[in-house]
């Protein structure tokens, strides 16, 4: 039997008119600018308010650890708004944008899969709206002012073996990591050691995803921190007066975007922040305008629920002023035998002891929705054909003993046909005793605050400072960054920091090697392990497949 490609599975739907799709949710037409037939921008000025306003349900899609075998977060929120809309629910989905590095490279887009997709897939794997070209273009003229105030004689004093602003680049390009520039004579520069991130691991990125307006975003662009002066100062985006261009240049960027899933359910799609250095989450404006217009909001979060839910509680939740109502917590059978113990190539193989094994690490994530964040929770199993009703059962009986309903997901195959009974359940538990709860609270100190996630959330015993990082802790309390929220930047792979640590270990120290403001979104990053802000290509690059016919018909595109 020949499977179809995401992409010709997509090429295969009749669209409709994106002006139809906002007629559902009763956008207002004159909100709407429209990029063709197929995409819109959503001008939040014209909408009324987004605060003071009756808000539909929010469900939180998340997942158990993941493993390369691949969980189908993406996939499964996207055929529960499917289903949700099936069951006669008025309902719409918020997502992130993707990346064309993961897009060209290999991990692939973020638009779901099979007959779980938001459309058109290749314009939002793609350039979609210039959003991410946007950021780009604003994080490098923040570069470009920099740079040229320390030419122009650095009347701020700035060190510029302290600048933190990196330029960036949409693309998966480790050679552009590390560079020196500045070189051929003083009119080309000041010589200096610089690198590059990839566009959705800017501050830009972050602060864009989490402004309420646009005169937040100004105001948490002006706060961003590029450099330090000679005698340690900070020096931000506005000591350079560069905020307001800034701000011309994403004047539309803010605008969350709408399209359609293949079943024709109403999809934001807006930002992309980096879900290790940054929050993971789609904009809080696309959020809440799918909470205004839709009774059940369907959203994900970057990674498993120990990184992603974690960080929409603790950061997006907090700054936002929202509360998600469920939590689906998506798993599989072949991740459940990865944390088992089982490689990568026998996982089509029928094996009960490993799902047995690997069970601690879903029980983890049940524990930490229920008890720490405080939330009602169903696990969704996104299901695999070489799934046995022997290994479904043994999920099925440890969720039962733990009083969490379970869910078979088959939305890859089957669309919103495959997730009505995950939807009905997911309307029984919205309506459930909610104790929400963050983390930690802001006025816990730094320690205490990176201690209480590695402790509550990774089960782990305590976090360790490198000297370096002591020495930054210092510096942030002197600068008056106690109270803000922690980004957590480990490995997505294990609880602990180590990606070999598979299941659900405990009693691990958490080694912090680096504590980086980002003033401007408003919270301290903290770096574990190696986490890297400018991805390579693999060795055969997704790119080498991806063509275009005399029609402009793309193929290879997943």
């Amino acid at each position: 039997m020949t499977h179809l490609s995401d992409i010709e599975i997509a090429n295969q739907v009749k669209m409709k008119p994106i002006t139809d799709i906002a007629e559902k949710l009763s956008i207002p037409r004159e909100s709407l600018s429209l990029y063709g037939e197929y995409k819109a921008k959503i001008n939040v000025s014209k909408i009324g308010d987004l605060e003071n306003t009756e808000r539909g349900k929010l469900i939180l899609v998340t997942a158990i650890t993941p493993t390369p075998a691949g969980e189908g977060k993406t996939t499964t929120s996207v055929g529960l708004v499917d289903a949700l809309s099936k069951v006669g629910k008025k309902a719409a989905i918020a997502l992130r944008e993707p990346s064309l590095g993961p897009v060209f490279g290999v991990k692939g887009g973020a638009a779901g899969g099979g007959h779980a997709q938001v459309v058109p897939m290749e314009d939002i794997n793609l350039h979609f709206t210039g959003d991410f070209h946007a950021i780009g273009a604003a994080n490098n003229l923040l570069a470009a002012l920099l740079d040229n105030h320390i030419h122009q004689g650095n009347s701020l004093g700035i060190d510029s073996r302290r600048i933190t602003w990196k330029r960036v680049v949409d693309m998966n390009d480790r050679q552009l990591r590390y560079i020196v520039n500045g070189l051929q004579g003083r009119v080309n520069g000041v010589p200096r050691e610089d690198g590059y991130d990839i566009t959705v691991a800017s501050e830009i990125m972050a602060v864009l995803c989490l402004a309420n307006s646009i005169t937040d975003l100004k105001e948490k662009l002006r706060k961003m921190i590029v450099a330090y002066t000679f005698d340690g100062k900070p020096v931000t985006a506005g000591d350079l007066k560069a905020e307001g261009a800034m701000t011309a240049l994403l004047k539309e960027a803010i605008q969350p975007n709408i399209v359609q899933t293949l079943e024709h359910s109403p999809a934001f799609i807006h930002g992309g922040p980096f879900a290790n250095i940054a929050h993971g989450c789609n904009s809080v404006l696309a959020t809440k305008l799918a909470l205004k217009y839709a009774d059940y909001a369907v959203t994900e979060a970057g990674f498993g629920a120990d990184l992603g839910a974690e960080k929409f509680v603790d950061i997006k939740c907090r700054l936002a002023d929202l509360k998600p109502d469920a939590v689906v917590l998506v798993a599989t059978i072949r991740a459940l035998k990865m944390h088992g113990g089982v490689k990568k190539a026998d996982l089509g193989t029928e094996n009960v002891e490993a799902v047995l094994k690997g069970l601690p690490n879903l029980e983890k994530h049940l524990s930490n929705i229920q008890e720490v964040y405080g939330m009602p929770v169903i696990v969704a199993i996104n299901k695999f054909p070489t799934d046995t009703d022997a290994e479904l059962s043994a999920v099925e009986k440890a969720c039962e003993e733990r009083g969490v309903e379970v869910s078979l997901s088959d939305v890859w195959a089957k669309g919103g046909e495959g997730a009505v009974d995950l939807a009905n359940k997911v309307i029984e538990l919205a309506e459930k005793e909610n104790n929400f709860s963050f983390v930690y609270d802001t006025k816990d100190s730094i320690e205490e605050k990176l201690n209480k996630i590695v402790q509550k959330v990774y089960g782990g015993a305590k976090v360790e400072l490198t000297a370096g990082a002591r020495k930054q802790l210092k510096e942030l309390k002197e600068h008056g960054f106690d109270d803000y929220p922690i980004c957590m930047a480990k490995t997505q792979y294990s609880f602990s920091d180590d990606a070999t640590l598979l299941g659900a270990p405990k009693d691990f120290t958490v080694t912090i090697r680096n504590l980086k403001i980002s003033a401007g979104a408003g919270f301290i990053v903290a770096l574990t392990g190696a986490v890297m802000t400018m991805p390579g290509l693999p060795k055969s690059p997704a790119a080498e497949r991806i063509d275009v016919d005399v029609d402009g018909n793309i193929s290879g595109l997943f």
